[in-house]
């Protein structure tokens, strides 16, 4: 094992409405969606009309750039609609499931007898291949390149994130036979991080793989965080990475021969009235968690798919995000606090450099909302504000600044190539000025890829 990694930058928010660590609910597959624009770069060809049967595993869409890649239906059932917004984009292909499931047989396999281009093709047959994310850029992996490495983080460090061990700590058969699947597709090594804050991960014992430990505050769980100190990414590099969830999907299709990506997800904030796991499909219908909101009024209720500072808002009407395996519920911040920051005390605020009495209660949760409490204006021009809860060896600041400004030469040498918009949620946290910097990021990425394809 490599020497531990303690990082020192970055910010635990204390947000009430942790998920206790039971399964409250199965929630009952009905109506899922497949989403394909979950997946960046991916540009969605429909394979299926509607009224057609479709098998847990039947190819559902197909990526128009490369044929080979697809994406498969989580459930069996009809197709019950074609989902489609603005321009005729298509939004989600929508499964009606079957009250007893079918799937396609893709076959037991033992990964040790398999060369690299048979799990390829055993990835993409299956629909799984999507979980491989290249950076840079947060693109669906190229099936036809060679990363240089693949890495995994086997936590999250984000508010009110799933338990791990909870989620997955018996399916170390399955992510074991990921980790030996993932290491045929490179040439370099496969690194596995692992959660330092907490004691006998069983991630531990995973083999064929480089481990590390990472022990500090937000973001030390995300992968861009952990490639930053273990390989950084230089112009040129690929690599890959995937999720637990991804990795233990991985492992399922080679020991059972079936697509299985079924997981329990956390709900979350602080107006889940009883904070919990369901199991759940990925394009879970939002409507299905309405016991956890109770009465309140839908729109008091601002429903995320995902974590907090880099989930997806979808509302009740949305669905499940594919690699998302939280939601969290927290009040819409309509209302105006009187005095508001002129007041010192706000003991029911929270505030990240001490401008509040907040920091006397370390171990406080807060019930946080919505509101921004101010609006958008200049940056703050001191670019150390925002790098002390940002461990990686890039200025945020000025790479901010220079995706808004779209200057490709300064967004390079800033270190547009080590980053996804998660990477910086903090940064925008902790904003005075308000601005939307995963959104400067995002756009930031969305000309790279146009200008340097």
């Amino acid at each position: 094992m490599s020497p531990n990694f303690v990082l020192r930058k970055g910010l635990n928010i204390p947000l009430a409405g942790e998920a206790a660590l039971r399964v409250s609910k199965t929630v009952a597959p009905g109506i899922v969606a497949v989403q394909p624009t979950d997946f960046k770069g991916f540009l969605p060809r429909l394979l299926v009309k509607e009224g057609d049967r479709v098998l847990c595993g039947s190819p559902v869409l197909a990526d128009k750039k490369n044929a080979d890649i697809l994406l498969t239906s989580p459930v069996s059932g009809t197709v019950r609609e074609i989902v489609r917004g603005e321009k005729r984009k298509l939004l989600a292909v929508l499964v009606e499931a079957d009250a007893q499931q079918q799937c396609v047989d893709f076959g037991v396999r033992d990964v040790a007898a398999l060369d690299a281009g048979q799990v390829r093709q055993a990835l993409l047959q299956s629909g799984l291949w999507p979980w491989l994310v290249q950076r840079p850029y947060g693109v669906v992996a190229d099936p036809t390149a060679q990363p240089r490495d693949i890495f995994i983080s086997t936590f999250s460090t984000a508010p009110l994130a799933p338990d791990p061990a909870f989620c997955f700590g018996e399916e170390l058969r399955a992510a074991q036979a990921g980790v030996d699947a993932l290491a045929k597709l490179t040439d370099g090594a496969v690194h596995v991080a692992i959660d330092g804050n907490r004691e006998n991960s069983p991630f531990a014992a995973l083999q064929g793989a480089q481990l590390h430990t990472f022990r500090g505050p937000h973001p030390a769980g995300n992968v861009g965080v952990q490639i930053s100190h273990i390989a950084p990414i230089c112009k040129g590099d690929t690599v890959w990475t995937v999720s637990l969830a991804g990795l233990v999907a991985i492992g399922k299709l080679f020991t059972t021969g079936r697509y299985d990506v079924r997981r329990k997800v956390a709900v979350t904030g602080p107006m889940a009235l009883y904070p919990a796991y369901v199991q759940a499909f990925p394009g879970m219908p939002m409507s299905a968690l309405r016991a956890f909101i109770g009465n309140t009024p839908a729109d008091q209720v601002r429903i995320i798919s995902g974590d907090i500072l880099s989930g997806r808002p979808v509302g009740p009407e949305g669905y499940l995000g594919f690699f998302d395996n939280q939601v969290t519920l927290v009040r819409e911040g309509t209302d105006q606090e009187l005095l508001g920051w002129i007041n010192p005390i706000r003991a029911h605020q929270f505030s990240a450099d001490r401008s509040y009495f907040s920091w006397l209660m370390p171990k406080k949760k807060y019930a946080m909302d919505t509101n921004l409490h101010g609006g958008p204006r200049a940056f703050l021009m001191n670019d150390g504000y925002y790098a002390r809860v940002l461990p990686m060896d890039i200025y945020p600041i000025f790479l901010a600044k220079a995706c808004l400004a779209g200057e490709i030469d300064k967004m390079e040498q800033f270190g547009i190539y080590e980053v996804l918009p998660e990477d910086l949620a903090t940064c925008e946290f902790v904003d005075p000025s308000k601005n939307n910097i995963q959104d400067m990021i995002e756009k930031g990425i969305d000309l790279m890829l146009k200008e340097m394809a």
